[in-house]
């Protein structure tokens, strides 16, 4: 009874220990299988397909609305062709035009983060700064203070030179006469130097109201891919707010 005992113990001795024993190279391989990081999890990932990328064909001064249901919501735009979709999950317009397309990355047209698809990343680089500024051009009141005192010479994407303030106005369907009003504006100071900060009419809720401003921001950006933009979205604005 004694021998038995001893072997007992020494059995669950050896349990223990083969317990608390690291395991094996390929146990802890096919345990850690579940956990294997994606690519674009680890430090230092860049993604693949920034050098698709075409500045040449965006343009960000039209509705944006999706280019195949026409929603304007939860809008994207693809950085590659220039097309504008609706969502990023699964079995929405972005996520489709990805897959058939080849076509991975895609920039939200209300915030500018950029995500890769279809694999749905979000891809964080420092050489998106210029098209999230063309997006949306912000004005700081140190900015504005030396506008008329220092001239700003900015280039375009195809290596056009222009001056932001000076830029023109695209003439969509014999609009000329709005256009001269629009310029007319921007060149007032004290209507100019408004309209550049958002934060001046944040509280108004005239869509009208932010398009004029948005305009007026592209108008004087120096961050612009060429020297014309479009009044497109505030003639639309006019034209809802005419009923």
């Amino acid at each position: 009874a004694a021998g038995w005992s001893r072997a007992s113990a020494g059995a669950a001795v050896t349990r223990r220990a083969r317990q608390a024993a690291p395991a094996a190279p390929e146990e802890a391989m096919s345990e850690g299988r579940g956990l294997k990081r994606k690519p674009w999890e680890e430090e230092g990932f860049r993604c693949p397909y920034l050098d698709t990328i075409n500045r040449m064909v965006l343009d960000f001064d039209f509705e944006k609305a999706c280019s195949v249901t026409g929603n304007n919501f939860n809008v994207y735009a693809c950085l590659v062709c220039g097309k504008y979709f609706q969502g990023r999950g699964k079995h929405t317009q972005a996520y489709t035009h990805a897959l058939q397309e080849g076509h991975h990355v895609y920039m939200n047209l209300q915030d500018g983060r950029t995500y890769c698809l279809p694999d749905g990343y979000e891809v964080v680089d420092s050489s998106l700064k210029d098209i999230q500024a063309m997006l949306d051009p912000e004005f700081t009141k140190s900015n504005i203070s030396t506008l008329d005192t220092k001239p700003v010479y900015a280039r375009g994407v195809d290596g056009s030179d222009y001056m932001p303030g000076l830029i023109g106005l695209n003439n969509i369907k014999n609009t000329d006469f709005v256009n001269v009003i629009v310029q007319s504006l921007a060149r007032v100071p004290p209507v100019r130097d408004f309209f550049l900060l958002p934060a001046n009419y944040a509280s108004v809720k005239s869509p009208l109201v932010k398009e004029f401003g948005a305009l007026i921001r592209k108008i004087w950006s120096p961050h612009n891919f060429k020297g014309q933009v479009s009044p497109h979205e505030l003639l639309q604005d006019v034209m809802h707010a005419s009923g």
